[in-house]
């Protein structure tokens, strides 16, 4: 009785597994294969979009992405209001040309560089070179002063011109004194810590180096410079630690104006093309 029994489950099993087996098509195999190679491409195509994202993110040194750095750095404040040293070292602006008494033309006016060193602003080069000048021809000319005066009232023309000649060949050969494309290296990065203290400076101070947004913006500068520096010489270790004190200084200052006013902290990072996960959390240089 029980032989017939289990030759009844075995018969029942066989049935079972036989009546599942059309189930099976090549559709079906088909379609997990079809599956399994969607789901690979899918997991490729995360990695894919992981290491484009890890590879765009902002720079901790810098400040901006790769992807931004060649348009989102030339416009900002900082960027404007420094010397790009490469273009006035390098031929992209025209030096003066050189003075000839002979060439002069009085009724030209003397060629001015547009960049000038020792702090020379919009007010003293109206000064130096329009002010001083009229001033110096009129008191040469004046009765019964220098070799030029006649005791009269009356000059002539000729003298005038030679007068004028003399001061506009004082103004051209003032002019390349004061160009910043004499100074060197030092004179150059302290025109420039000048210019970034004046930029971000407030009107009620406009030259206060203790405020937050002028300390930030000269750590940016130091940093750009060091950064080129680096990656011109790689194997200068030494300044490498220098780089990383000078990013933690600013982040620094960059926590400490964001506790203190927002609106302060978010334009600040804008005028120096910074990116807000460049400086905040913890930066690993």
């Amino acid at each position: 009785m029980l032989g017939a029994r289990f030759r009844q489950a075995v018969q029942a099993v066989a049935s079972a597994s036989t009546s599942s087996r059309p189930l099976h098509t090549s559709s079906v195999l088909h379609a997990k294969r079809a599956a399994t190679v969607i789901r690979k491409e899918n997991i490729l195509k995360q990695a894919k979009r992981a290491k484009e994202e890890l590879s765009d993110r902002p720079s901790v040194v810098l400040g901006t992405r790769p992807s931004e750095e060649a348009t989102k750095w030339p416009n900002c404040l900082l960027a404007k209001v420094i010397v790009d040293e490469e273009a006035l070292f390098r031929g992209d602006i025209p030096p003066p040309p050189p003075v000839n008494p002979s060439t002069l033309n009085l009724n030209e006016a003397p060629e001015i560089p547009k960049n000038l060193a020792f702090g020379v602003g919009e007010e003293e080069k109206e000064i130096l070179f329009n002010t001083l000048p009229s001033l110096s021809v009129d008191a040469t000319l004046a009765p019964g002063t220098g070799r030029l005066g006649t005791g009269t009232h009356l000059v002539s023309e000729q003298r005038r011109e030679e007068a004028r000649k003399r001061e506009l060949l004082k103004v051209q050969h003032l002019s390349r004194v004061v160009d910043l494309r004499n100074t060197n290296a030092a004179g150059l990065a302290f025109e420039n810590r000048r210019r970034i203290i004046l930029a971000f400076s407030t009107p009620e101070n406009p030259f206060d180096p203790g405020r937050a947004e002028v300390q930030a913006a000269l750590k940016t500068y130091q940093i750009r410079k060091l950064w080129k520096h680096l990656t011109t010489f790689r194997r200068d270790v030494g300044n490498r630690l220098g780089l990383r004190k000078l990013v933690h200084e600013r982040a620094k200052i960059l926590r400490y104006l964001r506790n203190k006013n927002r609106d302060r902290y978010e334009t600040l990072l804008e005028q120096l093309a910074l990116e807000p996960e460049a400086v905040e959390g913890e930066l690993v240089v």
